[in-house]
């Protein structure tokens, strides 16, 4: 009893015990996304991975897994009662009555599941990261913050330059995001996880997490948790990608002296405000993400200075620290352990692994179409992650031919494959919702 005592103390080490007692899935999966969170925290601060998003989100997977307590019993049955009823009556008197005896783990980070306005708004005053999941999260506001910083980076003049190579090797860097479509529902995925896992090919985050909060919302944290994961891998893994299909002769093409090309800030306004009404009228299920894209545009190209500011330091960069924090807190043990979460992450590589040689092969019909004058390289850089894919493509060509300059192009073909990218999160969330 004493033992109990001094053990209650410390609740994370008592709830810690009593999974490993009760469920050692839970006690492992604990254990395992705590030393994952220390990885990813490491991988950031080493660059590996991207610092500005892994190094909170590794923190808040410490922390929340390691922060589980009996949450009192006030609490835990708001929770229990107020998030979507297990099919299971059983199980879900259980879970309640468990909840009532003031034995119901839990954390004061965050409740995703909790729906019922009332239970919503005493857990409002609880768990101190739940107005920001409430509020900017599950209506997709803080993918739409990104979304404007990451326009107002954007040069839309790189795509108006060239803007047909842009487009054509923007749709062949798709082929990820629309081949595993089909491969997930034979999975066993229903259409709208199927959907939401395959914008992991498009390499941009903020679409992922605004098409599974639209479609699979019961399974965003797993597959938005995958997609940033994977970002890595299209700066660290998609240079081994072009080595093994591109040789390195083709890699060194220099490209022949290209004509300029004078795009005035007053064009690409024209094309931000042309660009965001035309899309929004015929995928307005997206028009949140496009209007915040092209505000972002039209911000930059206007030369509103002051926003400008705003939008690329606190608006840009708050989003993701609170992005990488609670996607860092939503990565409880309980939520992950998932079957679904294997296949998804099965999921997540290959659709990206085919949105890559997507990419590759576009570079190449556009080499042979050209008459051999394009480098190939470029293709990858239609994977929209922007500007990763580019540099990485910039990259792979200068270690071939130091004189060759393919950056122009593969820009615009970032770009677009943004552009490209929002859209066909319009067309997946229109035909699945």
């Amino acid at each position: 009893m004493e033992n109990l005592d001094i053990l209650h103390l410390f609740q994370g080490v008592e709830t810690l015990i009593q999974a490993f007692s009760d469920n050692p899935a839970i006690f492992f999966g604990r254990v395992g996304m705590m030393v994952l969170g220390m990885v990813l925290l490491y991988m950031g601060k080493k660059g590996i991975l991207e610092p500005l998003l892994m190094i909170p989100m590794g923190l808040g997977m410490c922390a929340v897994n390691a922060g589980v307590l009996f949450l009192d019993p006030q609490t835990g049955s708001a929770i229990a009662q107020g998030s979507a009823p297990l099919a299971d009556v059983a199980a879900q008197g259980q879970l309640e009555a468990t909840a009532a005896a003031g034995q119901m783990h839990g954390t004061l980070m965050l409740a995703p599941l909790v729906e019922k306005t009332d239970q919503l708004m005493y857990i409002l005053q609880i768990d101190f990261l739940q107005p920001i999941y409430t509020f900017m999260f599950s209506n997709g506001l803080i993918a739409c913050f990104m979304f404007m910083g990451i326009g107002v980076l954007l040069d839309v003049g790189f795509v108006m330059a060239r803007p047909y190579l842009s487009m054509f090797l923007a749709i062949a860097a798709e082929f990820g995001t629309i081949a595993t479509v089909p491969i997930a529902i034979a999975l066993g995925l229903t259409p709208q996880e199927a959907a939401s896992v395959a914008m992991v090919g498009g390499a941009d985050g903020p679409m992922v997490l605004f098409t599974s909060l639209t479609l699979a919302k019961h399974m965003f944290v797993p597959i938005t948790v995958v997609a940033y994961l994977y970002l890595g891998l299209a700066y660290g893994g998609y240079p081994y990608l072009i080595r093994f299909l591109i040789p390195a002769k083709l890699r060194a093409i220099k490209m022949p002296p290209r004509a300029k090309v004078k795009v005035t800030a007053d064009e690409k306004l024209a094309f931000a405000v042309v660009g965001c009404t035309v899309l929004c009228l015929l995928f307005p299920s997206a028009s949140p993400l496009l209007l915040s894209l092209f505000l972002g545009i039209a911000i930059r190209e206007a030369g509103l200075q002051y926003f400008i500011n705003l939008l690329d330091g606190p608006v840009l960069y708050g989003a993701t620290m609170f992005l990488g924090l609670t996607l860092g807190v939503l990565c409880e043990a309980s939520l992950i352990l998932d079957p679904k979460v294997l296949i998804l992450l099965v999921l997540g590589i290959v659709s990206l692994l085919l949105s890559g040689i997507g990419g590759i092969v576009g570079g190449y019909l556009a080499y042979f179409f050209s008459g051999r004058k394009i480098n190939p390289t470029i293709g990858i850089a239609g994977v929209s992650c922007v500007p990763s894919c580019a540099k990485v493509a910039q990259k792979e060509v200068t270690k071939s031919n130091p004189v060759s300059i393919i950056l122009p192009e593969a820009l615009g073909a970032n770009v677009c494959g943004v552009i490209t990218t929002a859209i066909l999160t319009g067309i997946y969330v229109t035909i699945f919702r």
